[in-house]
């Protein structure tokens, strides 16, 4: 006797999904409407779409796969024809003992069951995945820029013999070749994925590419080894290093027409253990014309900072590991500042952006051209404002804190992890503590959160009270607030998270701490003394934006626990 189906309602109860009082609803619901009962959990918002085809899944005995966890293979996808996919809106998975693995949506869907089996005519297994997650594969799998690249991959993957000419001198390049192909359609697929980098990673038997996006690195692709040679050589030749030069660090640039709009690239290469791995800082011209209101300053820290660069006089400290935003932070500040009756001057290493009205020099190590040497040039132009891009050392710190006291107005970098220990770094590189004391005007740490994607955040109805206790929340503060949670669709590919924001931490220098920077006063007690005149630090300015519905508290627990923030 053939064992009866359990119905989804009832699996979903079991999984704990609904309650009695939501099975009775739908339930009420789908007899009223004639609509399938899974159907109304859908509609009526009882349950989400990855619930429901787990229990599909689990009604039918079947495999249920999650999209976004498994990658997709690209020699897998010539297993089934493109009018297949498209029309039945499957995917390939792969051979599995004779089998063909087909992912579908709908295993009540006996008709495209029958059609896959007359037009394949091999046997196949079917496993279960989400239809927003197969569409969303399939949209991918057909853009434009993934299909070029996965195309070109395929076709080098047969092809052993592809090359490149990498003569210097050689004008035999044309935009047919397969690798130039290659890396062109790689770097403009980045910039429009929104990454900030591209990585090119030599490996024992393969060539890793992966794109930094929002901060996190997504892995794009695994090419074949014989290509590294090639592909390296190509970004090589367009950024203008020595190709021949395999043994030592190279800087380059290169400039490049996407969609339109001029794209600079920073190239980095560095020899390691398997070649040369090379990284491509994407520098996108819009990124420092967001403004200093976008930058995620809520309306108080906003005053401040534009008070701050309004004196006439001092430093001005930005701080914050690599990738956090002090740049753009000091970009925009300089874009506010840069009007007709102020002469600006900047020292910086590189110069990433180029800003129309204001003297930008570059250190070039090499000649001797340093920090020192263009700050003290600098003094002899008159400038009212200058921005070093970084205080590296002992000689551009007392250089940039004369200017200070000279009656310029200074911006800089320094790589701390809150904005109190800048002071007490500044003194360990050997600058008096009456110049610290006397010079800083003020000090602001930043880092960069992700921000939840607008069209796929979700209220968390049941928050993770653990994350929210390590941030220090209250009852008080939670009471009658909704804390949203990241959920994934096509637009933030599935992450649930679409840009970054910055939060920020602003230590202005009171009377107070100007009294405990002078007598070499400790870190710990410089940051009790800043937060008891007002100080917000960077974990409750993170908090915020957890409240105001901007990102997620184990986002902000990743940024600011990790560099050791929540220890006080």
């Amino acid at each position: 006797m053939a064992r009866k189906r359990k119905e989804i309602i009832d699996i979903l109860l079991e999984m704990g999904v609904l309650k009695a009082a939501a099975v009775a609803q739908a339930n009420a619901e789908a007899a009223k409407t004639k609509k399938p009962v899974e159907q109304v959990v859908l509609n009526l918002k009882l349950a989400s779409e990855e619930d429901i085809t787990k229990a599909l899944a689990i009604q039918n005995d079947m495999e249920y796969i999650d999209l976004d966890q498994n990658m997709l293979a690209a020699s897998d996808f010539k297993l089934l024809p493109e009018d297949i996919i498209r029309r039945h809106q499957v995917l390939p998975l792969g051979m599995d003992k004779g089998k063909l693995r087909i992912v579908i949506s709908d295993p009540n869907d006996l008709e495209t069951l029958e059609a896959l089996r007359f037009r394949l005519n091999k046997p196949i297994e079917t496993c279960l995945a989400e239809k927003s997650q197969i569409k969303r594969h399939i949209d991918r799998l057909f853009s434009e820029e993934q299909r070029s690249i996965d195309e070109m991959v395929r076709r080098m993957s047969v092809d052993r013999g592809t090359s490149i000419d990498v003569k210097v001198g050689e004008k035999k390049e044309t935009d047919e070749a397969p690798i130039i192909r290659l890396v062109t359609a790689i770097i403009t697929e980045a910039v429009k994925a929104r990454a900030s980098d591209i990585h090119i990673e030599p490996m024992k038997d393969r060539v890793r590419v992966r794109y930094r996006i929002d901060g996190v690195c997504v892995q794009r692709d695994n090419l074949r080894k014989q290509v590294q040679a090639p592909v390296l050589a190509r970004l090589k030749i367009m950024s203008g290093m020595d190709i021949a030069e395999k043994r030592v660090p190279q800087d380059g640039r290169i400039k490049m027409d996407v969609d339109g709009t001029d794209i600079d690239f920073r190239v980095s290469s560095l020899p390691a253990y398997h070649g040369e791995s090379l990284v491509l800082r994407i520098l996108r011209p819009d990124n420092v014309k967001i403004g200093i209101q976008r930058m995620g300053f809520e309306e108080d820290e906003y005053q401040r900072f534009k008070k701050v660069i309004s004196r006439p006089n001092g430093i001005f400290l930005v701080t914050g590991p690599t990738g956090s935003g002090k740049t753009t932070t000091l970009y925009g500040a300089m874009a506010e500042l840069n009007t007709a009756d102020r002469k600006i001057i900047t020292a910086e290493d590189p110069v990433e952006y180029n800003f129309p009205g204001i003297n930008q020099c570059q250190v070039r190590e090499a000649i001797g051209l340093t920090f020192g040497k263009i700050l003290r040039s600098m003094l002899r132009q008159a400038p009212n404002i200058i921005l070093v891009g970084e205080i590296r050392d002992l000689e551009v710190a007392e250089v940039a804190i004369q200017a200070a006291l000279t009656g310029h107005l200074v911006f800089s970098t320094l790589h701390t992890n809150d904005a109190p220990s800048a002071i007490t770094r500044l003194i360990d590189m050997g600058v008096k503590p009456f110049l610290v004391a006397s010079s800083i005007q003020a000090v602001m740490a930043q880092r960069l959160v992700r921000t939840l994607c607008d069209q796929c955040k979700q209220a968390d109805l049941d928050p993770d009270r653990r994350m929210l206790s390590l941030l220090g929340f209250t009852e008080q503060e939670l009471a009658g607030k909704t804390i949203f949670k990241a959920s994934g669709c096509a637009a933030c590919n599935n992450t649930g998270f679409r840009g970054r924001i910055g939060i920020f931490e602003m230590m202005m220098m009171t009377n107070e701490v100007r009294e405990l920077a002078f007598k070499r006063s400790p870190a710990g007690v410089l940051r009790k003394a800043a937060k008891a005149t007002g100080m917000k630090t960077l974990l409750d300015d993170g908090k915020v934006k957890v409240i105001n519905g901007l990102t997620t508290a184990r986002e902000v627990a990743r940024v600011t626990q990790a560099e050791g923030i929540l220890a006080d």
